[in-house]
Parts: structure tokens; C-alpha cells; sequence
């Protein structure tokens, strides 16, 4: 079954690895669907350090299993547009989030229906929460597990005003913990927001720890490089309780996580909180698809506070 006013696919794609200015907007002609495929005519766009990243690293993009030409993004939420014959799972009609990577900045996207980051939008929940969740929301609850912190830890969060970093420190004040959340001088109110004392990332950061936290810190998440991992250690934080999530040589002992890490439950826990008003997902801009360079550069910049997403219904 199929939505009539479907056209050609307008996405951001790239074909060759390099710099950001390889992408571009292409126009694709829409295929027809095989039997156990679905349309999904993309509304949000969520963006995210690893799609970039992707872009600039064959390296990286092997990892996930992208070869060039390629689409671009990862995040998305939208409406199921169209089903092939033997789709089961779906209607047309149905709201739809989770991730597609190397295809989620565009107005629509094919995938198998039983795709595993193919997800039913709950009820009460926009497009544009939904369609920034993906990598982040995985990602900060992958994190929160492997901390385990107990009611009543100090807690360090490197780049907590970050995407990843604004749920994950909202989970661990929610758990009880006490939170120190690095960050620019210019995001201090916008930390203290999510409940965490600021403290100014840089050099002169574990003199400002020994300085201002209240007690021994217990365990500590980089969300951004090492220096908030190194800071721990330097603190006394066993290894075994600091977790990373970008480094590819960690410190020895510090965990390593990703978004692949988390629970399979995870984006609907987080998804019933936000429901609850128990959990804010924070999305400081959102852009057309045809400002899409506007909203990379954004993102890349590292000062967001909160998600960056792309309106794909508005050319």
C-alpha cells in the first residue's frame, strides 16, 4: 500500500570520504519496494559527532559497514508511507523513530521492516524528541549502566551540556547522584539546568575539582576525549568506574562504551520518562534540509547545548 503524493527522495549524500564540503543535496529516484520493505517519509533528523566523523574517516565508515557514495545522518522519526506485500509489522500511517545510518538526513528512507533501530513512536511524543533520540539516548543509558552509581555519589560528567551528556546527566541526578558536569563558561546556567554543578573544562581542571567538590568523587564520564578521564584518575577514581565513549585508546582499565552497548529496552525507558515529564530531551536549534551545511557546522562546533536536528519536510 502506498502514499500517492511520494516523490523522488531529496538527500544529503556524499561520494567520496573527505571533508564536510563533500556533501551535498541530491535528488533519488525512488525504487520500488521489495515485499517485506517499508517507506518512511522522514519529518526530523537528529545529527550527531559520528556522522560527521563517518564523512572524514573511511577508516571509521568500514566500521559501520558504509562504502562512498553514501547518505548522510543517522537519527530520524517519521510516518511509515508506504508498505511492500508482504509487510506485516507496519501500516501506512504509523509513526516511526530510530536510526538509519548513512540515510536519515532526506525526506524519506526504505528499510526492512523488521530493521532493529525501527521503532513505534509512543503516544505524547513529537517527531522532533524522537527524531534526535537515537545515538544519544542509547549512548547515555549504555553509560549510566556501566557507572552503576549509587544515591548519593559524586559524579563528574565530561562535556555534560553535549547531546549525550544533557540525558545522561538528567539519568544520574535522577538515580540520586551528585553530578560535577564540565563545560564552557558560557554553558554554566544551561548545566546547572540539568541539575548538575558547573565546572569549567581545560587545564586547570582538576586544581578547580580539588578546589570545589563537595567529597571524594566516585566515578566519572568522558563524553569528549580523555582529559575528564585522566582528571579522574589523577583524583584517585578507580579505573573500573570511569567510562569513555569517543576514545579509541582509553586509559588502561577506564570502560569503553557506545550506543551498542545499551539495553534493548533503553530508547522506550527513556521515551516513558520523557512521556512523564521525568526527562528532558534538549534540542537547541533545528534547521531546514536545505540549511543542512548550517546545521553540521553547528553540531561540529562542540559548543551545542542539547541536540541539533534538521526539519526534512521544509525544503
Amino acid at each position: 500500500m502506498a502514499d500517492t503524493h511520494m516523490t523522488d527522495t531529496t538527500a544529503v549524500r556524499f561520494d567520496r570520504f573527505g571533508e564536510i564540503t563533500e556533501l551535498a543535496l541530491q535528488t533519488v529516484e525512488q525504487s520500488p519496494l521489495a515485499p517485506h520493505q517499508v517507506r518512511v517519509r522522514i519529518a526530523v533528523a537528529g545529527l550527531n559527532p559520528v556522522d560527521w566523523q563517518i564523512v572524514e574517516s573511511e577508516t571509521l565508515a568500514k566500521v559501520f559497514g558504509i562504502t562512498a557514495p553514501s547518505g548522510y545522518g543517522n537519527d530520524f522519526a517519521g510516518v511509515i508511507a508506504e508498505t511492500g506485500s508482504e509487510v506485516v509489522r507496519w501500516r501506512v500511517g504509523d509513526r516511526v523513530f530510530g536510526g538509519a545510518r548513512g540515510a536519515a538526513v532526506a525526506t524519506s528512507v526504505v528499510l526492512d521492516e523488521k530493521h532493529r533501530s525501527l521503532h513505534r513512536t509512543p503516544d505524547g511524543i513529537s517527531d522532533l524528541t524522537a527524531g534526535v533520540i537515537d545515538i544519544a539516548g542509547r549512548t547515555a543509558s549504555a553509560v549510566a549502566d556501566a557507572l552503576a552509581v549509587r544515591e548519593g555519589e559524586l559524579v563528574l560528567v565530561g562535556a555534560a551540556g553535549g547531546g549525550v551528556g544533557s540525558i545522561l546527566t538528567q539519568l544520574l541526578v535522577r538515580s540520586g547522584a551528585r553530578v560535577i558536569g564540565t563545560g564552557s563558561a558560557a554553558s554554566a546556567e544551561y548545566i546547572t539546568s540539568l541539575g548538575a554543578q558547573p565546572i569549567e573544562y581545560g587545564a586547570q581542571l582538576e586544581d578547580a575539582l580539588r578546589a570545589s567538590a563537595d567529597g571524594p568523587i566516585a566515578a566519572a564520564a568522558d563524553l569528549h576525549g580523555v582529559q575528564t578521564a585522566l582528571t579522574a584518575l589523577a583524583l584517585g577514581v578507580p579505573a573500573a568506574r570511569i567510562v569513555t565513549i569517543e576514545s579509541e585508546e582509553p586509559p588502561s582499565g577506564v570502560i569503553a562504551v557506545n550506543g551498542s552497548d545499551a539495553t534493548p529496552d533503553a530508547l522506550p525507558r527513556l521515551l516513558e520518562l520523557v512521556a512523564a515529564d521525568e526527562l528532558t530531551v534538549p534540542i537547541e536549534s533545528v534547521y531546514t534540509l536545505r540549511d543542512f551545511r548550517q546545521a553540521i557546522e553547528r553540531q561540529r562546533s562542540r559548543h551545542v547545548r542539547g541536540k541539533v536536528a534538521i526539519d526534512t519536510s521544509v525544503a
